[in-house]
């Protein structure tokens, strides 16, 4: 085995561009794989990494029309339903306390919230955008928004009163103001044209959720959330929720959860022919476009790999010419005792060598070229090794293949003939 691998580099030296010429094949094939899936690796966890920020184990439930040709128990919806639920069709509070007796050790939080719209604030001559949120005393920690200074929101004791939580960016960035003194400070914005003072309660952390384009922090609009009662106020909306979000316990499976958080709130909505609930959650959106990324790449992959084809049939080429320019040195071999497996073993061994030494090279080069794309599109290189030993061993098969039929035909020639052969 170690003659014949020796005897193959040998060969592969004397001959240095036929070799190489031979090996772009196969290195262009398993260069072009590798490249893709290290890209189309990278790509897909710097998705679920910006994904996750906005909570894994969050599930969001919320209202959605039924199919409009028929309702529950076989009732037709009628034609011309209204888009907007009313009071009676909204999630109301008695079912999330219904839910959360049923579950007590599944739910860690359920957050509510109420958007408001746009808030401007007044800064010299410019106007900074903020985007008002009416929240209730659970929305901050299902969310993982860290409070830095001031005090956590309570629905009961900051009922009706205007305070208001910003982040740290909006005050020290945008309107010029020291966070750690601003808690107490009255904060004047217009809504929809109407002037309101709030009193900023507490100041939080602002965090880049990672599908931000904007590189000026002073373009940046950040939230500004105020107690759920004042916002529905402002916003004249019934009772009762279009949706809501709530955050699984730790150690609770939320894709195993979701169905029956789904399943639990649509109970309620068994005898409405125009609504009922539907729950999804950001793990299984996650998994759903990793599995569409993975397709994707495997299919660009295949299509990639067809080089390989082209490759293996020029290694085919180059053994059958090589096995021609050594007749004579296979009649020799074959004069001295030598059995038709060895020289079978050693041409093949030779067209191995040949793949494999390609496909290092290859992957080599698809590691660079992922690594070059990666770092002009943002991304993390994030190399499979599983997919490199594959493509490696891929390489290993096609020298076996495609060198077989010229090792084959080396080790049938009659060594009189072969002696004869000039």
């Amino acid at each position: 085995m170690l003659s014949n691998i020796l005897m193959a580099l040998q060969s592969l030296a004397a001959n240095k561009l036929r070799a190489l010429l031979t090996m772009l094949g196969i290195i262009i094939g398993i260069g072009s794989v590798i490249a893709i899936e290290t890209v189309g690796g990278s790509l897909s966890g710097s998705i679920s990494s910006s994904m996750s920020g906005f909570g894994a184990s969050n599930i969001s439930v919320s209202l959605t029309q039924k199919d409009s040709s028929e309702g529950s128990g076989g009732v037709r919806i009628r034609l011309f339903q209204s888009s907007m639920p009313d009071a009676d069709d909204r999630i109301s509070d008695g079912m999330i306390s219904d839910y959360r007796a049923a579950f007590p050790d599944r739910v860690a939080y359920v957050s509510l919230s109420e958007n408001v719209g746009t808030a401007a604030y007044s800064s010299g001559e410019d106007d900074i955008n903020l985007t008002m949120t009416g929240i209730n005393d659970e929305y901050l920690a299902a969310n993982e928004v860290e409070l830095l200074y001031g005090r956590a929101i309570d629905n009961t004791k900051d009922a009706g009163c205007k305070v208001c939580y910003v982040s740290d960016l909006f005050l020290e960035d945008q309107a010029g103001m020291n966070a750690v003194d601003a808690v107490g400070q009255p904060l004047r914005l217009t809504v929809g044209g109407t002037p309101y003072t709030f009193y900023i309660m507490g100041v939080y952390r602002y965090e880049e959720d990672g599908m931000s384009m904007s590189t000026d922090s002073s373009d940046t609009v950040t939230s500004l959330y105020i107690p759920l009662d004042v916002a529905r106020t402002m916003t004249g909306s019934d009772a009762g929720y279009q949706s809501l979000t709530v955050t699984a316990a730790a150690g609770v499976d939320t894709v195993a959860f979701l169905e029956t958080t789904e399943d639990f709130f649509a109970s309620y909505y068994t005898l409405n022919d125009s609504w009922t609930v539907e729950a999804s959650s950001m793990e299984s959106l996650i998994s759903t476009m990793t599995e569409m990324l993975e397709t994707v790449s495997l299919a660009i992959s295949a299509i990639a790999a067809i080089s390989l084809l082209v490759g293996g049939i020029g290694v085919m080429n180059i053994m059958l010419v090589s096995v021609t320019e050594r007749t004579g040195e296979i009649g020799t071999r074959k004069a001295l005792g030598a059995p038709p497996r060895v020289i079978r073993g050693q041409f093949i061994i030779e067209s191995m060598v040949i793949c494999l030494i390609g496909g290092l090279i290859g992957v080599a080069t698809g590691i660079g070229l992922g690594a070059i794309a990666c770092s002009v599109l943002g991304y993390q290189t994030t190399a499979d090794p599983g997919i490199i030993l594959l493509v490696v061993g891929i390489s290993m098969a096609i020298g076996i293949f495609f060198g077989y039929y010229p090792a084959n035909k080396a080790s049938r020639l009659d060594p009189i003939e072969a002696l004869r052969y000039e």
